[in-house]
């Protein structure tokens, strides 16, 4: 029986007609599409016009061998499927054609039926790429939240309560890991809100001494203290109107405590030295990656301060809680990189992805963006097929290159991702029905069902 019809057509490189021929009918049996080139410049024009599911060549021919033409194929896609026809069994030149980016290799005499199967799992694998990278383009548009990526079930419920509370005034706590993308939140939660149009503020209350703090936060008179030979605004009139962001709370004093909670209750606040007292109006967020309840306990933090903070908390997950983001946003870093370095990047070998899913991620979404800045940086091909990765054993750098994985557990790793973000993707489309669902996916129902069940995928997760 032929196989179900591919938009793809396969090209058969050979300068012999009749086995251009032979090849043809064989494989337009199977429901292929073909085209043929006699010569390697003709195969070039071809795919330079034209986006092949595979390519078939022989070693030899008239104006440039096979390896010579696999290379130029590949300097223009380097994703292209390519099987390399070799002479009469060497296995030298077969070990070689591998090496040199083939799919695979078939020995004269041609065994028709193993080019048949060979070509039906090549077109397979091509079809996979396509989906993948097609369906993570996809999903940027619906799992991007000014630049906050994740298409996971915790990801999305931050989205949903970003949207939600914007529209409030009411104070926001986030609460994540250091590297989590808690300012990406806020930031978010203020461009979504009716004060987009006013000042957001930002203070780093880690970074600034006890001492200055007070007079970074509520401004100081002229003379309040030496070396105030003018007044100064705060950073809470700065943001009046407007949304001030207290990033690591639970980093401040005792004493300042005290005043931030007065601001937070009353709108009012002293300048340092100053009589007169000022009102603002200010929505404020504020991050912690500490344990406030525990600072409570052990008089640290005020807890009527918390419980003013703390009117919507938001936890961000770490990476670790999220692995199924990973190739998301690492195809979202390729293409930023991509345009801030001039390069081509397009994609990442299944090795690396498989190293970078296996990464517990310490310094969760922020080490992942500087890893993927630095192999974009340093890449010479386009493809990233190395990464350097901390190494913990001995406090340095492993590089992860493209045999360090086997290649079967490389392929289980990317499909298993792909197939779990296009599951959920429909599912979602289809409000968890999975008649439809499974019709879109041109799956039946059992094994579409049985799908969702091997990736714990739940449909009332979907259902409105």
């Amino acid at each position: 029986m032929g196989q179900k019809p591919y938009p793809y057509p396969i090209l058969v490189v050979d300068d012999e007609p009749a086995i251009l021929e032979v090849m043809t009918v064989n494989l337009e049996r199977r429901g292929y599409t073909v085209k043929t080139a006699q010569t390697g410049r003709e195969a070039l024009a071809m795919a330079e016009e034209t986006r092949h599911a595979a390519i078939i060549l022989d070693y030899s021919l008239p104006d440039m061998n096979g390896f010579q033409l696999l290379a130029e194929l590949k300097k223009k896609d380097s994703e292209t499927i390519i099987i390399m026809i070799t002479a009469y069994g060497t296995i030298g030149m077969a070990v070689e054609a591998m090496k040199a980016g083939a799919y695979n290799y078939l020995s004269k005499p041609i065994n028709y039926d193993e080019m048949g199967a060979l070509v039906d799992r090549a077109v397979e694998h091509h079809r996979l790429l396509t989906e993948l990278w097609q369906t993570r383009s996809e999903l940027q548009d619906n799992y991007e939240l000014d630049n906050i990526v994740g298409q996971s079930r915790k990801m999305q419920k931050v989205y949903e309560k970003v949207k939600t509370v914007a529209e409030s005034d009411a104070t926001v706590l986030i609460r994540g890991e250091t590297g989590t993308g808690k300012e990406l939140i806020a930031r978010a939660i203020h461009r979504h809100s009716a004060r987009r149009n006013r000042n957001f503020v930002g203070v780093n209350c880690a970074a600034i001494p006890e001492t200055l703090l007070e007079a970074e936060l509520f401004g100081y008179e002229k003379g309040a203290f030496t070396g105030a030979v003018a007044q100064k605004m705060g950073k809470f009139e700065r943001a009046n109107g407007g949304t001030i962001y207290l990033d690591e709370i639970g980093e401040i004093s005792l004493s300042v405590q005290a005043k931030l909670l007065r601001v937070l209750q009353e709108g009012e606040l002293d300048r340092m030295g100053g009589q007169e007292t000022i009102t603002v109006d200010t929505r404020t967020i504020a991050t912690t990656n500490r344990d406030l309840e525990k600072a409570i306990q052990e008089n640290q933090f005020r807890s009527d301060l918390f419980y003013r903070l703390n009117v919507i908390p938001i936890y961000l997950p770490s990476l670790r809680e999220r692995k199924e983001d990973i190739p998301l946003l690492v195809n979202h870093f390729i293409r930023r990189f991509n345009r801030k370095n001039g390069k081509e990047i397009k994609n990442i070998s299944p090795s690396v992805m498989a190293a970078l899913m296996h990464y517990e991620w310490p310094g969760n979404v922020r080490e992942l963006e500087n890893i993927i800045e630095r192999s974009v940086v340093l890449s010479a091909k386009d493809r990233l097929d190395e990464i350097e990765l901390p190494h913990t054993r001995n406090n340095g750098h492993l590089t992860i290159g493209g045999l360090e994985t086997s290649f079967h557990d490389s392929k289980k790793k990317v499909i298993e991702s792909f197939e779990t973000h296009y599951l959920s993707n429909v599912m979602k489309k289809h409000k968890g029905n999975i008649s439809a669902a499974a019709k879109e996916a041109g799956l039946d129902y059992k094994n579409f069902h049985n799908k969702l069940k091997k990736y714990k995928i739940k449909r009332r997760t979907f259902e409105e």
